[in-house]
């Protein structure tokens, strides 16, 4: 499990955005509501869950940091 700062991907950023599996499941209509990830993958959402807790995102430090100088 990681503390602390994730590492950015620019390129794991725009696989995400542009993977035919992404693709299908948007045009298809297939998506679950928001907060139902632990109906469809309990274990993945319960990883998650503790992996956001424990890390963070530089961007989003950023974004913080801009916003609060305002």
């Amino acid at each position: 499990m990681k503390f602390g700062m994730r590492k950015p991907s620019l390129k794991k950023r725009i696989a995400a955005r542009t993977s035919i599996k992404r693709q299908v499941v948007q045009r298809a209509g297939l998506k679950m509501p928001r907060g139902y990830g632990w109906l469809r993958s309990p274990k993945r959402y319960a990883y998650n869950k503790v992996y956001r807790k424990t890390s963070f995102d530089i961007f989003k430090l950023m974004k913080k940091l801009l916003k609060s100088r305002k």
